[in-house]
């Protein structure tokens, strides 16, 4: 189970490390860009459900914690997924990993 950091103070926000790595692609992309946007996400029942939303600044400071020693395979589908989420108004979320796209001959 990986951290996601964020702010002064800090906020701590618990993910699986193979969602974390999916984040962590999309946040930083945006931020590199300097774009802000808003990420949300939800908390199981066993932490008292609901769900938090905080509006993500590339001022503010940010760390992704994982606790695996291997860096997960990226799946390329999820990430463009979660790049269209983080473009839309009510912005970035977790949502179910899908299928893998096909890699197409000839790399790209």
């Amino acid at each position: 189970m990986g951290r996601f950091i964020y702010g002064t103070p800090s906020i701590t926000v618990d993910f699986d490390d193979r969602v974390l790595a999916h984040l962590k692609i999309v946040i930083l992309s945006k931020v590199r860009r300097g774009e802000s946007f808003t990420f949300s996400w939800e908390y199981s029942v066993s932490s008292g459900s609901g769900h938090s939303s905080i509006w993500i600044n590339p001022t503010i400071p940010l760390q992704f914690d994982f606790d695996g020693s291997r860096e997960p395979r990226l799946n390329r589908a999820w990430v463009e997924e979660l790049v269209r989420l983080s473009n839309t108004p009510a912005g970035l979320r977790v949502v179910p990993e899908p299928p893998d796209l096909p890699e197409v001959a000839g790399g790209r």
